[in-house]
């Protein structure tokens, strides 16, 4: 049973092949049935159900036979519930549903389509959301988190320089089925705790946040961990719950606009960084949550060359299993970045390895250097990377996704996926304007992104720096999916 030929979504390649097959099967000297043929369908569906969807595809053009079996609805349901979770696809079954009046009078996309239509994505729906009643202020370098179906809006910079410690939540629903509230409404918490601050990192972990460092109005660094447990109450209000956090004696040094992600639930790892008197760091350190949170340690990774140049306001994303992928930012010599690196914590030693691609071959099929941009992991693997600036402070309203199947395959040496790695989709509605140092996050489903606030473009009037301009509106952007 062949593993290449097909790609995934390739449908009209698979009918070209598919037909030759069965021509050939046709002939009067048929061979005899292949050892797999004698399998059950169950055994066959089990063995499939293992495969990559390149694999099930040449498998489906063998003959016409193997195609029945490999399109089987319940197949490609099994692979996309495995390689997307529960939570997505059950938002995905839901999607289908709606879209075909929930009571099975139309006849729904079969899941083959669903599976070919996420990875050939090429287009976003964006709008502007409505919000009733008082709303956060413009700010950037804040955070945002999408947890338990509340939106988590804490801290940030402002116009003046000045840094806030205020926490709003508004409810945007969970994901898993559930269509997103038309119109917003923010609610704000208690304030002061975690002091304010700006350029921290604030992690999902589960339904709980872990937040670390940021720097305040007077330029102090800071180390401290804090664990946020959100606590939900009638009525739809929540309460956000803070501790610090006690760690030890060993911490990471103070910073800020350092990167950050969660892996599995188990770890966070932060790289970079701006430390004391504005130098770019470039040391990675990991908080240690397999214990539970109340057991939490951090310890620093070992530097094993090559290491990722030190670097401020880039981003690191966990793309699953035990890898992340760090992508561009601010360098020592504040030259501004679009370099990825894959980071790899599976083994004893920790490996980073830089995906260096040939330029020559990928002319337009790259993101300029930027800073200050959001990167998250949405449905099908899929590291969607909106805005930010370049050096001379041009920001940016461009939407790019690092597609990670094709950078697993170019990792592991295959050069030709090199144009598949990245892709500029399509914006459709209205569009988040150009900005950096925005707040990103995205639901369970991995198919609904929010963006809130950054710094934007904008007129500039006599009492403002030049293209210092805070935003505070709420966006809400979808993957385009024709199902």
């Amino acid at each position: 049973m062949g593993c290449g030929g097909a790609v995934g979504g390739g449908g009209e390649r698979m009918e070209e092949e598919e037909a030759g097959a069965s021509t050939s099967t046709s002939s009067s000297s048929s061979p005899p049935p292949p050892p797999i043929a004698q399998l059950g369908y169950d055994q066959v569906l089990s063995i499939l159900r293992l495969l990559p969807p390149e694999a099930v595809l040449s498998f489906a053009a063998t003959c016409r036979a193997f195609r029945a079996w490999a399109s089987s609805d319940a197949l490609w349901e099994a692979l996309c519930r495995r390689d997307w979770g529960a939570r997505a696809a059950a938002a995905l079954a839901e999607r289908r549903r709606d879209r075909h009046g929930g009571g099975g009078g139309g006849l729904q996309a079969p899941w083959r389509r669903v599976y070919a239509e996420v990875a050939r994505l090429g287009a976003l729906s964006a709008r502007r959301v409505p919000v009733r009643g008082a709303s956060p202020r413009p700010r950037a370098s804040h955070s945002l988190n999408l947890v338990a179906g509340w939106l988590v809006l804490f801290g940030g910079g402002c116009e003046g320089g000045h840094h806030l410690d205020d926490t709003w939540v508004a409810y945007a629903g969970t994901g898993a089925g559930n269509r997103p509230p038309a119109i917003l409404s923010w609610q704000q918490l208690a304030s002061g705790t975690p002091g304010g601050r700006f350029s921290h990192s604030c992690t999902l972990v589960g339904d709980t946040l872990v937040l670390f460092g940021g720097i305040t109005d007077q330029g102090q660094r800071l180390n401290d961990t804090w664990i946020g447990q959100i606590i939900c109450e009638e009525h739809r209000r929540i309460r956000i719950s803070w501790g610090l956090l006690e760690v030890g004696p060993l911490a990471p040094p103070p910073r800020g606009a350092h990167a950050a992600c969660c892996v599995d639930d188990k770890f966070i790892v932060i790289h970079g960084g701006v430390g004391l008197y504005g130098s770019r760091l470039g040391d990675t350190w990991l908080l240690d949550l397999s214990n539970g949170l109340q057991s939490a340690s951090w310890h620093q990774i070992g530097n094993t060359w090559p290491l990722p140049p030190p670097r401020s306001g880039h981003s690191l994303t966990w793309i699953g299993g035990t890898r992340m992928v760090l992508f561009g930012g601010r360098g020592s010599e504040f030259e501004v970045l679009n370099d990825v690196w894959l980071f790899d914590i599976s083994d004893q030693y920790p490996k980073w390895k830089e995906l260096k691609y040939d330029l020559s071959s990928a002319l337009g099929e790259l993101p300029f250097p930027r800073v200050g941009h959001s990167a998250i992991l949405a449905l099908g693997g899929k590291v969607l990377v909106y805005g930010g600036e370049d050096s001379q402070m041009r920001r940016k309203d461009d939407f790019w996704i690092l597609d990670t199947p094709a950078l697993l395959q170019y990792e592991s040496g295959s050069k030709k996926m090199t144009k598949k790695m990245w892709k500029k989709l399509r914006i459709d509605g209205q569009c988040p304007n150009y900005r950096s140092f925005h707040g990103a996050c995205v639901d369970t489903s991995g198919c609904c992104v929010y963006i809130f606030g950054g710094m934007v473009n904008g007129l500039v009037h006599p009492a403002e720096a030049w293209g210092l301009r805070f935003d505070g509106h709420l966006y809400q952007v979808e993957l385009l999916l024709h199902l």
